[in-house]
C-alpha cells in the first residue's frame, strides 16, 4: 500500500511504515496536480499538514484512497464529513504538538514584555550608533511573573500553556464552552508533581482580568476577538495568535495597539496567510513568526510516529 506524505513527515515515521510494509512516496505535489498524481500511482493514505487542501472534488475523484491524515490538530483544510461519508478514514495527532505551540506562545510573551522584537531590528542597524539611547528605550519591560494570563480555548495546547505559566508564578483564567472546570496536574524533572485545579470563566471576564492573552481555537466563522474585546480589555494587555488565522481581526488589532490598548501582539498565523498584510509585517509592536506553532523537531516525530501507527493498525 502507497502513503502520500504530501506535506513532508519525520524520517522516524516514515521508517515505521516502511518496518509494516508500507511505501512512502515524500514527493511535494502541487494542488493542481495531485488528483492526477494520486490516481496514476494509486496512492491509498494522503498525509497533510496544513499547506496542502482536501476538498470534495479531491476525495471524489481518488477512488483509490482509504485514509487522510492531517499531522497537527485543525482539520478546516480537509472536508472530514464528506470524506467519512465516503468510508474513508480521517485522521489527525492531536496531542503531539501541543507542548510545541505552548512553548511558541511563551517565546512570543517573553519578546512582548522585553521588546525584544523590536530590539532585533533595530540593534543591527543603530546598536554602534545610539546604543544608549536603545537601552533607555528597550529597558521598560515587565515580568510574567505574578500576572494573569487568560487563555481562550481550553483543550490540549490551551492546557499545555496554563502549564508553563503556572510553572513561572503566573495566575491562569480560562475560557472554554466544553469544559467547566479539571485538575490539571503540573509533573516536574525529578518525578514530583503538583495539582491546580481551575474553573472555566466566561469570555468577558477573561477578557478584562487579563494582563495577557492567548488563543487557541479551531477555524471559526467569525471573529472570537474584534473591535468590541478589545474595548474590554485592560489598557496594555498583551495578545498572542498561534490558533489560527481569522480569529482576531487584524484591522482591529492595529487599531488597538495604535492607540495603546494593546501593548503588543505575537502572531503565527495570519487573516490573508501565506501573504499577510504588509501593516502587520512592518508593525513595530508585533512579534512574527511563519506558522510554526508544531515545527519543532519533538514535535515532528511525535506527529510522524503517532501517524504511523494509527496508519498500520487502521489499514493492515
Amino acid at each position: 500500500m502507497k502513503v502520500l506524505a504530501n506535506d513532508g513527515i519525520s524520517a522516524s515515521g516514515v521508517q515505521k511504515l516502511e518496518q509494516g510494509g508500507f511505501e512512502v512516496l515524500t514527493t511535494k505535489v502541487a494542488q493542481e496536480q495531485l488528483v492526477n498524481f494520486i490516481n496514476e500511482n494509486n496512492v491509498n493514505a494522503l498525509l497533510v499538514r496544513s499547506a496542502t487542501e482536501v476538498r470534495k472534488e479531491l476525495i471524489d475523484a481518488c477512488t483509490s484512497l482509504q485514509l487522510i491524515g492531517r499531522g497537527g490538530v485543525g482539520m478546516d483544510n480537509i472536508d472530514v464529513a464528506h470524506a467519512k461519508s465516503k468510508g474513508i478514514h480521517v485522521i489527525n495527532t492531536p496531542a503531539a504538538s501541543s507542548e510545541s505551540v505552548a512553548e511558541l506562545v511563551f517565546a512570543h510573551l517573553f519578546s512582548g514584555v522585553r521588546y525584544l522584537h523590536d530590539s532585533n531590528r533595530n540593534m543591527p542597524l543603530e546598536g554602534d550608533s545610539k546604543f544608549k539611547q536603545l537601552k533607555k528605550s528597550y529597558g521598560g519591560g515587565s515580568e510574567l511573573r505574578g500576572k494573569t494570563i487568560g487563555i481562550i480555548g481550553f483543550g490540549r495546547i490551551g492546557q499545555a500553556t496554563a502549564k508553563i505559566a503556572l510553572g513561572i508564578g503566573m495566575k491562569v483564567l480560562f475560557t472554554d464552552s466544553n469544559i467547566k472546570e479539571l485538575d490539571l496536574s503540573l509533573d516536574f524533572y525529578n518525578g514530583q508533581s503538583l495539582t491546580f485545579h481551575l474553573k472555566s470563566n466566561s469570555l468577558d471576564d477573561v477578557l478584562k482580568h487579563s494582563d495577557f492573552l492567548t488563543l487557541h481555537v479551531p477555524a471559526q466563522k467569525e471573529y472570537i476577538i474584534g473591535a468590541q474585546e478589545f474595548s474590554k480589555m485592560k489598557d496594555g494587555v498583551g495578545i498572542i495568535n498561534a490558533s489560527r488565522g481569522g480569529t482576531v481581526d487584524e484591522v482591529a488589532l492595529v487599531d488597538a495597539l495604535e492607540t495603546g490598548k494593546v501593548a503588543f501582539a505575537g502572531l503565527d498565523v495570519y487573516e490573508s496567510e501565506p501573504n499577510p498584510e504588509i501593516k502587520i509585517l512592518m508593525h513595530p509592536k508585533i512579534s512574527l513568526t511563519p506558522h510554526i506553532g508544531a515545527a519543532t523537531n519533538e514535535a515532528q516525530d511525535r506527529i510522524g510516529l503517532e501517524l504511523a501507527d494509527q496508519i498500520i493498525e487502521l489499514l493492515q
